[in-house]
């Protein structure tokens, strides 16, 4: 008969064996990754709530923009309006409210503490405008005195401010007239005299600031004092509006403008994935890391804001910008390389082991097919001392010959034929004694 390798049963004895001696092991390894995947490092949501302002155009319209590029990343962005800075500072510490991330002027927080909230960094200047009514040029709040004042409406940042700014100018509701109102309303109080003075929290490139600095019967108030409040509360910058910023063939404004502003900061439950930090310092850095009026390209989203710590993954941002992965891969594949990489780097010492493990379980699985036999083998030598009778020899060579022939049987793969060569050469042996055995 011609021997084809094809033909031979050897693959399938080792691929038989192979597989007793490794699955186990393969189950032991699914079943940690499994729960470690599912438990030890859950999945990013793929919703995210955030809370803006109902009344702040600025908040809505950038929080519609990062909407976009979540989108695309497979993200639902979910805009919640409240009545401002304080109720969004508020939601973000309820730990029974569904809201993420919010929008929050820095120095809100400053007198309540961060709790445990962080910051993902500044994003822009709010610089605050304060106009008033006739040619009189103002250089110092105090001059404000006596005065109806619009100072937005409790709650919201431009109130914080313009309570702030006018305390510190010897400003209260005792010796002037503080109206709490909005920022289009105190526009056509201005304009129509109702209001004396108010105060606005909004950007430059802004239509009603662009209106009310075209409007002839108001001026915008330029504070002497503005480095002197930078020093005082670290959330305020010291900004400076050039002559003819606004309109360079009208020179609008006529001369240099010194304004504070503080900065728009976004702030996250201390809960937040980490996957999701990283989106959305990817966001941010794309929709404000543009020029504007009041900084250059690049320098926001920075951590510039005072009021709560910056987040692990907004820090490795800054310092090193996303991770090698997050700058190749989409937002979930990327996700997925990370998870998976921080459940397999420690199943490496349950691996290791495996690797000397399995092969020394393995010779075991096959060597066993014949040590069965050997201990057959063994009681029957240790018999022959008791043999008395030609008979004797004849019952125990037939029980050898039986032990011989499951031997000839047993399949084994090439690698160990050898074991049961040398047992048949062992069950020769035995014969042999037998054999010389005469009565």
């Amino acid at each position: 008969m011609k021997f084809d390798p094809r033909n031979n049963k050897f693959t399938a004895i080792f691929t038989r064996e192979m597989l007793e001696a490794t699955l186990p092991s393969f189950l032991l390894i699914c079943l940690a990754l499994f729960f470690a995947y599912k438990f030890i490092d859950p999945a990013p949501p793929r919703n995210i709530v955030i809370a803006t302002g109902e009344a702040d155009l600025n908040y809505n319209a950038f929080a519609a923009i990062y909407g976009v590029y979540l989108k695309k990343e497979g993200i639902h962005l979910q805009i919640r309006k409240t009545a401002g800075d304080d109720e969004n500072l508020r939601l973000l510490k309820d730990p029974d409210s569904n809201v993420d991330i919010a929008f929050i002027q820095d120095g809100m927080a400053h007198s309540e503490g961060a709790g445990s909230l962080l910051s993902l960094g500044s994003l822009y200047y709010q610089p605050v405008w304060i106009f008033c009514r006739g040619k009189t040029e103002t250089t110092h709040l105090s001059a404000l005195k006596g005065k109806r004042i619009g100072v937005g409406y409790p709650g919201s940042g431009s109130h914080f401010l313009a309570n702030t700014l006018l305390s510190e100018s010897g400003i209260n509701a005792s010796n002037s007239t503080l109206v709490t109102i909005g920022a289009e309303e105190a526009v056509a109080a201005l304009q129509s005299g109702k209001l004396d003075a108010a105060f606005f929290v909004d950007v430059a490139n802004s239509s009603l600031v662009r209106e009310l600095i075209a409007d002839k019967h108001l001026t915008m108030v330029s504070m002497d004092t503005a480095e002197a409040f930078s020093r005082k509360f670290a959330f305020m910058h010291h900004l400076v509006l050039p002559e003819g910023a606004m309109d360079l063939a009208r020179n609008i404004p006529s001369h240099d403008v010194h304004l504070v502003a503080p900065t728009a900061t976004l702030v996250i439950k201390d809960s937040m994935h980490p996957a999701l930090i990283y989106l959305m310092m990817k966001v941010i850095a794309e929709v404000h890391g543009g020029p504007s009026m009041f900084n250059g390209k690049g320098e926001f989203p920075s951590a510039k804001d005072t009021d709560f710590p910056i987040s692990t993954q907004a820090l490795n941002f800054y310092k090193s910008g996303l991770p090698i992965i997050d700058k190749y891969l989409p937002f979930w594949a990327a996700t997925f390389v990370n998870r998976t990489l921080i459940v397999i780097l420690p199943l490496l010492a349950l691996l290791i082991p495996l690797t000397k493990i399995i092969p020394m379980v393995y010779v075991w699985l096959v060597k066993r097919k014949l040590f069965r036999y050997y201990g057959e083998l063994r009681f029957l030598d240790t018999q022959l001392q008791e043999i008395k009778s030609a008979e004797d020899v004849r019952q125990c060579l037939d029980k050898l010959n039986e032990i011989e022939t499951k031997v000839v049987n047993v399949k084994l793969p090439v690698p160990f034929s050898q074991y049961a060569y040398e047992l048949r050469a062992h069950i020769e042996l035995v014969r042999s004694k037998l054999n010389q055995r005469t009565f």
